[in-house]
C-alpha cells in the first residue's frame, strides 16, 4: 500500500513539474526588415565596402521581384563562400506588412533584407539609391569592392545574367 502511494505521488509531481517548466520557445518568427532612408542605404552600403554587393530592390506586389528573389536566395547561399554579399530592400508600404511578413517567412533569405522607410519621398530614395531610377522594380545594383556602383539591372533577369555578373564582380581585383 505504502508503495503504491509513493509512486503516485511521485507521478504527480512528475507530472506537476513537466508542467511548471518553461515551454521552448516556437521557432520565432522573423523580425520585420530594418526601415531606412537615402542616407541609411549609403552608410549601409558603405559597411559593406571592401566586399562584393549585391543590393536587390523589390516589393510583394511586384510579380518579377517575387520570380527572381528565391533565386537570389540560392545565388547568396552559393557565392557567399566566395565573399559575395547580398542585401534585399523591399519597397512595401504598411499596408503590404501581412504580406511582407509572409514571403519573407516563406523563402528564409540568408541575407538581410532592409525597408524603405515610408516618411520618405520615393523620389528622394530613388535619387539617394542611383540617380535616375525611375522606380522600377525589380532593380539589383551592384557594387565594387570599392564601393563603387559598377552595374544594374532594371527588370528581371534569368540565372545566367545574375552569375555572370556576380562572377565578373567577385574576379574584380579592386579592393
Amino acid at each position: 500500500m505504502k508503495l503504491r502511494n509513493v509512486l503516485a505521488l511521485l507521478c504527480f509531481m512528475a507530472g506537476a513539474c513537466a508542467l511548471a517548466a518553461p515551454q521552448s520557445p516556437k521557432t520565432a518568427a522573423p523580425r520585420d526588415p530594418e526601415l531606412i532612408d537615402g542616407k541609411g542605404y549609403q552608410k549601409l552600403v558603405q559597411q559593406y565596402r571592401g566586399k562584393a554587393l549585391v543590393v536587390n530592390f523589390w516589393a510583394t506586389y511586384c510579380e518579377p521581384c517575387r520570380d527572381e528573389y528565391p533565386m537570389l536566395n540560392e545565388l547568396a547561399k552559393q557565392y557567399a563562400p566566395q565573399g559575395l554579399k547580398l542585401i534585399g530592400v523591399t519597397l512595401d508600404q504598411d499596408g503590404d506588412l501581412i504580406l511582407m511578413r509572409r514571403f519573407i517567412a516563406r523563402y528564409k533569405p540568408i541575407f538581410p533584407n532592409y525597408r524603405k522607410k515610408p516618411e520618405e519621398s520615393e523620389d528622394a530614395f530613388h535619387m539617394a539609391v542611383m540617380p535616375g531610377w525611375n522606380g522600377s522594380l525589380p532593380i539589383t545594383i551592384f557594387y565594387a569592392k570599392d564601393g563603387r556602383q559598377v552595374g544594374n539591372f532594371v527588370g528581371e533577369r534569368n540565372r545566367e545574367a545574375y552569375e555572370g555578373a556576380i562572377r565578373s564582380l567577385l574576379s574584380s581585383g579592386s579592393n
